[in-house]
């Protein structure tokens, strides 16, 4: 399967899509799978599902993210991206690839199955989170699903590596907006404004002081403003700063209070120096919590080189949605080699297709050979 595997990683390398606007992906996916004598549902536009019924009572999901990012690809190949200033920077094109994999060994496969599969090409997972919208709409329950697995590739995981963890495997996120509102006057009569830059610059060291202070030791928790803008000229009180960042820790219980900490300075720096603060930062994708259970039946099935992580990662993915719903194990497949070590959401992220028979073999011995879920 090396062929086809290379062959849909490169041609859906060429064609990237931002989430929820992923027609030419969605179609060439469709193409592919109606091939191979599939019939396809489609599900958020621009999301496919494949069900393959084995006349059993339960169901596996296995799942793809299909978007791509807004990145300018700097990778001299010749199956680079044809669309500008968009790239499969993140692996999605590899996920597909396996997935469609697994879509053709099953069609093909005379062996006996305890379980029906259900297949997930799904939009948007970098924004805005389409997993969330695909259990809104009843599909697990109306195909009976009881677990769903899903991989992503990672370049700080040497070359074939398979690297996972029960519990806490990613992190919850919410991104964080806030605007300061003061007063403009001349520098040289600063008394009568209020410098929205200073107010920004406190905040700015408390939010920190917070973490340190306030959180628990043991509960990691990740404050990083971004991006931050403030006033129109150099002689000018700023009426007006704008901070925009990230929050992430791994449990919903300390997110919610640290975003109440977070309001109650706010309201302080209001008291103190007169100002207006908006902000806001709902929580975007949960964390990834792999199912214990399920976590030890999938390492039992891995024969191959793993990994079992010490520490979860700081960064986020919307298969949090699907294991808030059922259980789920979401794994790493790594990339990184001598060749390619450039991080994901890079100009230059690239991999050895190679690696895909690795995720494809894991994913169809757990479709074949798990037991009790």
């Amino acid at each position: 399967m090396m062929d086809d595997l290379t062959r849909w990683r490169r041609e859906l390398h060429q064609i990237p899509e931002l989430g929820l606007s992923e027609y030419r992906t969605a179609a060439y996916i469709r193409k592919e799978l109606t091939q191979m004598g599939y019939q396809y549902e489609t599900i958020v536009d621009t999301g496919t599902i494949v069900y393959i019924d084995h006349h059993q009572p339960t169901t596996l999901a296995f799942r793809s993210d299909i978007d791509a990012l807004a990145i300018n690809e700097k990778n001299d190949v010749d199956f680079k991206s044809q669309h500008s200033g968009m790239m499969h920077a993140c692996g999605h094109d590899g996920h597909m690839s396996v997935l469609l994999g697994l879509a053709k060994r099953l069609k093909n496969s005379q062996d006996h199955f305890a379980y029906n599969i259900l297949l997930i090409f799904q939009p948007a997972e970098e924004s805005p989170g389409a997993a969330a919208q695909i259990v809104e709409s009843g599909l697990f329950d109306r195909y009976h699903v009881k677990a769903i697995f899903g991989m992503h590739l990672m370049p700080f995981i040497e070359e074939g590596k398979i690297a996972c963890k029960s519990g806490a495997l990613m992190a919850m996120c919410g991104e964080m907006d806030v605007s300061i509102h003061g007063k403009s006057a001349h520098a040289g009569l600063a008394e009568e404004g209020i410098d929205s830059i200073v107010i920004a610059s406190q905040a700015m060291n408390q939010y920190q002081a917070i973490l340190s202070r306030r959180m628990h030791c043991f509960d990691p928790v990740v404050l990083n403003i971004g991006e931050i803008s403030g006033g129109t000229a150099r002689n000018s009180v700023a009426s007006l700063t704008q901070m925009h960042g990230t929050v992430r820790c791994y449990d919903e219980k300390v997110f919610h209070e640290l975003v109440g900490m977070i309001d109650d300075l706010h309201q302080g720096l209001e008291k103190t120096y007169g100002c207006q603060i908006e902000w806001s930062c709902p929580p975007l994708y949960p964390p990834v919590i792999n199912d214990e259970g399920l976590y030890q039946k999938f390492v039992s099935l891995v024969n191959h080189d793993y990994i079992e992580l010490k520490e979860p990662l700081m960064l986020s993915e919307d298969f949090a949605f699907y294991q808030k719903a059922i259980p789920g194990i979401f794994f790493f497949l790594g990339t990184k080699c001598q060749v390619y070590q450039s991080g994901l959401h890079t100009e230059t992220f690239n991999f050895h297709e190679n690696i895909l028979t690795i995720a494809l073999d894991l994913y169809y011995t757990i479709a074949k050979d798990i037991k009790g879920v």
